[in-house]
């Protein structure tokens, strides 16, 4: 069938489903952060099948601003730092403009949060829709101290972490600990204001350690996790819809090959790899923790134990989510848009050994990995196909405004985030 001129369901001889092109889509984003390659993923992804696509957006010369397929950007720049009522009002406007029930697709924490934890604000008089969960459990899974809590409580395998209260604290955790250790951010909201470390940081002993925490302040807003050394680990990541009962409609599995920075930061290159252990037990926690929605899991086998362990837990669609499809054409956004307009969630096997690339990071994390001569075996040899985070053959505008914006301060900045991690 082709696409009809007033909405309503709708299907594509590309697609064995129907979908409600009467029920647009909203990427939701807070912070400044434009070059978001998995915004522009989930704007395609529903706008190839006729969806009609809004989103929030720093500026008119964002790559998400310039796809083909967004009905239209919001101009909206936020920091993180606004109260939560203001940005709360900034969606109800969103809202009216579209004029209909929406869906909402946040891509960072902070969103997501916003959208639990004022769920009843947001959805009330039909405005949008989203999944339903218990309030306060996004900002928990997103924390990665209330993360570690309800692994521990649900017998989940995690990294040892100490959270430390105090400079006291940190000299107390320095005379006992097993270096090295690994500081984060123990918050995702830290990013936002003044965060205590520049992303995850490798600290090879206590003199090391007592000379960072100086820095952390009275009350350091940083966990200190067990290292788990790469060359004994595999990086897995796990993508998935829940619906109301916390039942995975869609379920994904596959492995990290390259990050930037490397080894510590966002998917810069993965491939799609079935594994029903790991799948077994997201669904199992998922369903023991009754959240509902779209999430993004990175766990890291450890090959000297033999256990996969949960280090990250987004509970919001991941960046690098269009890796994903199964034989039904189906990714984690079409399926929580399907869900939450009452269709039925096609079942179906994901496709095996797809490779997403995210072609600014890629290159110098590809000369990163050959350098430090890390490989990853559990990687299949080839791929089956390959999915561009930027590139794509029906929207090349996002492609070429991603890379107008990395040249000078975007490329100074890739730089300084590789120089800092290999000081």
């Amino acid at each position: 069938m082709r696409w009809g001129d007033r909405g309503g369901l709708v299907a594509s001889s590309a697609v064995p489903f129907a979908v409600d092109r009467s029920v647009p889509g909203l990427i939701v984003k807070i912070g400044d952060y434009p070059l978001h390659h998995g915004g522009v993923g989930a704007i395609r992804s529903l706008g190839r099948l006729g969806v009609p696509m809004y989103a929030v957006t720093e500026d008119r010369w964002t790559p998400a601003a310039q796809s083909r397929y967004l009905n239209r950007a919001f101009v909206w720049p936020t920091t993180g730092r606004e109260r939560p009522e203001r940005l709360v009002e900034g969606l109800l406007r969103a809202g009216r403009a579209i004029g209909r029930p929406t869906v909402l697709l946040p891509t960072d924490e902070e969103a997501a949060v916003l959208i639990g934890e004022h769920a009843d604000v947001l959805a009330g008089e039909g405005r949008f829709l989203f999944p339903r969960t218990e309030p306060g459990l996004p900002r928990r899974l997103a924390s990665k101290q209330g993360l570690y809590e309800l692994c521990v409580e649900h017998g989940v395998p995690t990294p040892e972490a100490a959270f430390p209260g105090s400079y006291a604290d940190v000299k107390a955790f320095a005379v006992s600990a097993r270096f090295p250790v690994v500081a984060k951010n123990r918050d995702a909201f830290e990013r936002r204001r003044r965060p205590a470390v520049g992303g995850t940081t490798r600290i090879a002993g206590p003199r090391e350690l007592l000379a960072l925490a100086r820095d952390w302040g009275s009350r350091p807003g940083v966990v200190l996790q067990e290292y788990l050394p790469r060359e004994s680990a595999e990086d897995w990541i796990v993508h998935a819809y829940f619906d109301a009962e916390s039942t995975p409609l869609a379920m994904f599995t596959g492995v990290k090959v390259r990050s930037w920075p490397p080894h510590a930061g966002m998917t810069a290159c993965a491939y799609a790899v079935g594994n029903k252990e790991l799948a077994g037990m997201t669904a199992r926690f998922i369903q023991r923790l009754g959240f509902s929605g779209i999430v993004d899991l990175d766990w890291r086998f450890d090959r000297r134990d033999g256990r996969y362990k949960l280090l990250d837990f987004n509970p919001r669609m991941g960046a690098q989510f269009r890796l994903f499809e199964n034989e039904a054409r189906l990714d984690v956004v079409r399926a929580q848009h399907l869900d939450l307009t009452g269709r039925p969630v096609p079942e179906a096997e994901q496709l095996a050994d797809r490779r997403f690339v995210v072609e600014n990071i890629d290159l110098p994390a590809l000369l990163a990995y050959r350098r430090s001569g890390y490989t990853t075996p559990h990687a299949p040899a080839r791929a089956s196909g390959t999915e561009l985070a930027w590139a794509a053959r029906d929207d090349m505008r996002p492609f070429f405004t991603m890379l107008a914006r990395c040249v000078g301060p975007g490329a100074t900045h890739l730089y300084r985030m590789w120089r800092a991690k290999n000081r």
